[in-house]
């Protein structure tokens, strides 16, 4: 009886050792994205319609050329082997054409910049088809040393053209920290962003 306590015991630590933190955002304050490459490359706003479920959304305008990318999600304090799953709800309603919406990651080994760049994660290589609202996901294992990961909503589109974002989710290992627009770190802000947090 004592052996079965033991070997019970040790499966619980060894599972809460491996226990998994999660982070949901669904774009119901007024905060929008994170950061975005390149600078001023879209225009990001609350929109009340459509949604996918609450009151708002994420909406995303395509501005310039290239691949614009909006900064969803920042997942810090990885090691290898770690892995992190995230995805979000993408609105576009136009089947076989642009714009459509993908979810991408670039690593990011400086915690203290959320526009730090250490190469492409890659992602998913599926797009939005353009069936109205539609979940896009992607799980990445960290490799080569990075500790760091900046998730991507990214526009295939021509300027002017919009997507939609809604009902992020976040899923990283026991001792990251996951950062959404709505609770980037305040050692990382500005006097002025503080005292507004307040």
């Amino acid at each position: 009886m004592k052996s079965l306590f033991i070997v019970i015991l040790l499966l619980a630590v060894s599972h809460m050792a491996i226990a998994d933190i999660t982070e949901n955002y669904g774009w119901e304050g007024t905060e929008t994205v994170l950061g975005m490459y390149p600078a001023d490359c879209i225009i990001a706003t609350i929109d009340t319609y459509p949604v996918h479920t609450g009151s708002q959304s994420l909406r995303l305008e395509r501005l310039s050329s290239g691949t614009p990318q909006g900064f969803v999600a920042w997942i810090v304090g990885l090691s290898n082997g770690d892995e992190v799953t995230v995805s979000f709800w993408c609105y576009d309603d136009s089947p076989g054409v642009s714009p459509s919406g993908r979810i991408w990651a670039h690593w990011n080994d400086d915690p203290g910049d959320v526009t730090g760049h250490s190469g492409s994660a890659s992602g998913n290589s599926d797009y939005s088809q353009g069936i109205g609202w539609e979940l896009l996901e992607w799980t990445w294992t960290v490799v080569d040393s990075h500790t760091g990961i900046v998730i991507e909503a990214r526009i295939y589109s021509n300027p002017g053209d919009i997507i939609w974002v809604d009902d992020l989710t976040v899923v990283a290992p026991d001792g990251a920290t996951i950062w959404t627009p709505g609770n980037l770190a305040l050692e990382n802000s500005t006097w002025a962003d503080i005292k507004a947090a307040f």
